[in-house]
C-alpha cells in the first residue's frame, strides 16, 4: 500500500491532512466517520517506516490536527493578547508544533518497539492501546491538554452508548481498534479463523454501543428544579476594567431581578469581576434576593486567601448564596490564561503574558461539592470540564453537574462549540444533568444522554430557563473510572513489546 501512504514528504503531507480531517469529525461539524478515516491514515502511514521516519510522520499528523482544531488559539493571542498578526501566528504555530510531539512520540514508540506487520489482529489491538495511552498521557503531562480526543466524535454516533461504561476513553479505544482492523482486513481474507476474530472485534463495540444507547444507568432523585442561567455577554476588553465594574454588577442584578421564578439562579465564571472580599455586601444583598425567591444563587467570583505561611493567594472560584452554601476553588488552571509558566522570564515580554487575573493558584484536591436546595452539585470552572477522570471524581459525589465558563476568549471561532461538546460528554459519562452557564455562550442545559434540552444564542444578553432533574446512582464509568482500560492497555502493550522482541530473535510466536 505504498501508493496510499508514500514515503517521504508525500506521505507526511497526507498525514498532515489526515490530522486536520479529525476536526471535521468533532463539533461543530460532527461528521463522525472522518474520525475513523483520520486514525486509519495515521496507522497505515506508519506501517513501513523506520522509527526516525515515523517520528516525523507522527509529528505531521499532530500538527495538522492542532492547526485545524485549535485555530482559536490565534484568536485568544491576537484579539485579546494584543499580539500582532505575525507574532500571534508564530506563537500559535509554536504551540501546535509542541503539542504535536505527543503524536511524534507515539509514532516513534510504535515503529521502534511495538509494530508487528506479521500479526494483523494483534497489531491492531496494540495500536489501539497505544492510541489510548497517547491520549491519556497528553491529558496528564505538564497539567495536560485534553482537547480534540477522537472519542468526542461519537457524541451523536453509534458508539455513544459506550461512554457511561468506559467513558470517552472506551470510545477512543474502539475507534482506534476499528480503524486498524479495517485497514488490516484485506490481509486476512485468506485466513478464515483470524478473519472471523477480526470481524468480531470490529463489530462488537459498534453493536454494544448501539444496544446501550438510551440506557438509564442512573435514577431520578426528588423533584425537578427550575433553572435560570444568566448570560451577560460582557465584552472581554470591558470585563476587568474598574470603570465598568458597577455596570457589570448592575447588569447581573437587574437581569436576575427581572427573571422568572427559579430554584437555581446561575451566573457564569467571574460574573462578579472583583475579589469576593470587596463584593461581600453585593453578594449578601443578592443572597437575600435569592432567599426571598426560595432560590440558590451560584456565581463565579475570584477570591483571595492566605496560606499557612501567611502569603496571599488568588483563586478562581464559584460560591453559593441564598438557599445554599459552599465555595469551590478551581483546580485545573489554564496555562497563560490563569497562570504563566516560567513567569519570571515571560511576564512583560508581550501583553498576552500579562493578562488580567493570570496569577491564580490551584485549589485543593479534597473539596466537597456545592450545596444548593438540599442537593450536591459538582462544580467545574471552564477548562476543568474537559478532563474526563477529574470530572468523574467530582460527578460521583453529586446529584447535578454544573460548569461555568467565560468563552469570550474564543471569539467567534469553533472553540466554544468544541468546549460545549466536551461538557455534553461529561453529562453522558456521569448519567447526570448538567447546567452550563457562560458569559457569551453556549449557555445550555444538558440531559443525562448528553443531549441539549435547552440553550440560548451566543453573543446575546439573555436568560436560559428550563428544568433539570437530580440523579442518583453511578454509571460503570463513575464507579470504575479508567482503571479497567489501564490494565487492558498495559497488557496489550506489554504483549506487543515482548512479541516484537521474540520475533527479532527469531522466536516469534504464531502470528495472530
Amino acid at each position: 500500500m505504498r501508493w496510499i501512504t508514500p514515503p517521504g514528504w508525500p506521505g507526511n503531507l497526507l498525514a498532515l491532512a489526515g490530522g486536520a480531517t479529525t476536526t471535521l469529525a468533532l463539533a461543530p461539524f460532527d461528521i463522525w466517520p472522518l474520525a475513523l478515516l483520520a486514525i486509519a491514515i495515521f496507522y497505515l502511514g506508519l506501517r513501513e517506516l523506520s522509527p526516525r521516519q515515523a517520528l516525523l510522520r507522527g509529528w505531521c499528523y499532530g500538527l495538522g490536527l492542532f492547526l485545524a482544531g485549535t485555530s482559536w488559539v490565534y484568536v485568544s493571542i491576537h484579539d485579546y493578547g494584543a499580539a500582532s498578526p505575525a507574532l500571534a501566528a508564530f506563537l500559535t504555530f509554536g504551540f501546535c508544533a509542541g503539542i504535536a510531539l505527543f503524536f511524534a512520540l507515539a509514532a516513534w514508540l510504535w515503529a521502534r518497539w511495538l509494530r508487528r506487520n506479521d500479526a494483523p489482529v494483534s497489531d491492531a489491538l496494540a495500536f489501539a492501546a497505544l492510541w489510548l495511552a497517547q491520549e491519556a498521557f497528553r491529558g496528564w503531562f505538564l497539567t495536560g491538554f485534553p482537547w480534540l480526543y477522537a472519542g468526542y466524535s461519537q457524541l451523536y454516533g453509534p458508539l455513544a452508548g459506550l461512554a457511561p461504561v468506559g467513558g470517552m476513553w472506551l470510545i477512543s479505544l474502539s475507534l482506534a481498534l476499528s480503524a486498524a482492523l479495517l485497514v488490516n482486513l484485506p490481509r486476512l481474507l485468506g485466513d478464515k479463523p483470524r478473519l472471523a476474530a477480526a470481524l468480531l472485534l470490529l463489530l462488537a463495540p459498534w453493536g454494544i454501543g448501539l444496544a446501550l444507547q438510551g440506557n438509564a444507568w442512573t435514577a431520578s432523585k426528588g423533584e425537578p428544579l427550575k433553572v435560570a442561567a444568566v448570560q451577560g455577554n460582557v465584552e472581554q476588553n470591558m470585563k476587568w476594567d474598574p470603570a465598568q465594574l458597577e455596570a457589570q454588577l448592575n447588569l447581573y442584578r437587574d437581569m436576575t431581578l427581572s427573571s422568572r421564578p427559579a430554584d437555581l439562579i446561575v451566573w457564569p465564571e467571574t460574573a462578579v469581576p472583583v475579589l469576593k472580599e470587596y463584593a461581600e455586601g453585593y453578594l449578601k444583598v443578592m443572597g437575600r434576593v435569592a432567599a426571598e425567591r426560595d432560590a440558590a444563587l451560584i456565581t463565579g467570583v475570584p477570591l483571595r486567601q492566605s496560606n499557612e505561611h501567611g502569603d496571599k493567594r488568588y483563586y478562581n472560584a464559584i460560591t453559593v448564596t441564598g438557599w445554599g452554601e459552599g465555595t469551590y476553588l478551581k483546580q485545573k488552571l489554564v496555562p497563560f490564561g490563569e497562570y504563566v509558566p516560567l513567569q519570571e522570564v515571560l511576564r512583560g515580554l508581550i501583553a498576552f503574558f500579562d493578562l488580567p487575573m493570570s496569577d491564580f493558584a490551584r485549589g485543593p484536591a479534597d473539596q466537597a461539592p456545592l450545596q444548593a436546595k438540599g442537593l450536591k452539585i459538582a462544580p467545574f470552572i471552564c477548562y476543568e470540564v474537559v478532563y474526563p477522570e477529574f470530572a468523574a471524581g467530582l460527578a460521583a459525589q453529586s446529584d447535578l453537574l454544573l460548569t461555568v465558563s467565560n468563552d469570550t476568549w474564543f471569539g467567534t471561532s469553533i472553540g466554544p462549540l468544541q468546549h460545549l461538546q466536551m461538557a455534553q460528554m461529561r453529562a453522558l459519562e456521569a448519567g447526570r444533568w448538567m447546567i452550563r452557564a457562560t458569559n457569551n455562550g453556549v449557555t445550555a442545559l444538558i440531559d443525562p444522554q448528553g443531549r441539549i434540552s435547552a440553550q440560548i444564542p451566543q453573543f446575546q444578553q439573555a436568560i436560559l430557563y428550563g428544568e433539570v432533574q437530580p440523579m442518583q446512582g453511578l454509571t460503570p464509568y463513575l464507579q470504575w473510572r479508567a482503571w479497567p482500560l489501564v490494565v487492558l492497555c498495559s497488557l496489550l502493550l506489554g504483549w506487543a513489546f515482548f512479541a516484537r522482541r521474540r520475533a527479532a530473535r527469531g522466536l516469534s510466536p504464531q502470528a495472530a
